[in-house]
């Protein structure tokens, strides 16, 4: 994940999530470790289409869901992948499988942040150490359906989740995305 995309994850985390629609670019480079010119060339992305206003020595976010939209069309979850591999279990075993430090992504992230899956799937996609999941899940032929991610988020944020589910491939995306919508809706209502 770049680090761009590490700036539109904090700041669709603190509007979604914790209410708070106004911060500063400071308090973003600070709590990302990263320098206040990549916080201000990604909010320059977003002025520009007003889904922010700047002012004197804050800025708020005023279109959450354009961010959101915005952020979900420039990330390349596939540039991400480290790691594939054909696990034959269903995704539930496979999700139970996984060892405590890693993060789940996409489907997964889903469905253990609201309790609920929109539709059945079979690919299980994670943010970890491709070296420690290759030794418990070993390389194989056939079409993989586990998927390591590299560089991910501290945490899996509504945000986050959805992102990675506008990216994926598989026809079921499109019933996560839906529902994503309508509680990203809710929540912004």
């Amino acid at each position: 994940m770049k680090k761009i995309e590490l700036v539109y994850s904090y700041m669709l985390e603190q509007a979604l999530e914790r209410k708070r629609f106004g911060m500063t670019q400071a308090e973003i480079a600070k709590a990302l470790q990263i320098s206040l010119s990549t916080v201000n060339m990604a909010v320059g992305h977003l002025k520009k289409m007003n889904a922010v206003r700047l002012r004197l020595r804050s800025m708020d976010v005023v279109d959450a869901k354009k961010i959101l939209y915005y952020w979900a069309s420039i990330r390349d979850v596939e540039r991400d992948i480290v790691y594939s591999t054909r696990v034959d279990a269903p995704a539930g075993e496979i999700e139970k499988s996984m060892p405590p430090d890693i993060l789940y992504a996409a489907y997964s992230a889903y469905k253990l942040k609201f309790k609920d899956a929109p539709a059945d799937y079979s690919e299980v996609y994670v943010y970890g150490e491709a070296e420690k999941l290759m030794k418990r899940f070993p390389p194989a032929k056939n079409r993989p359906n586990l998927f390591v991610l590299s560089k991910g988020p501290q945490k899996m944020t509504i945000a986050n989740i959805f992102v990675d589910l506008w990216n994926m491939k598989e026809w079921y995306a499109k019933e996560f995305l839906n529902a994503m919508e309508r509680k990203i809706d809710g929540i912004l209502a």
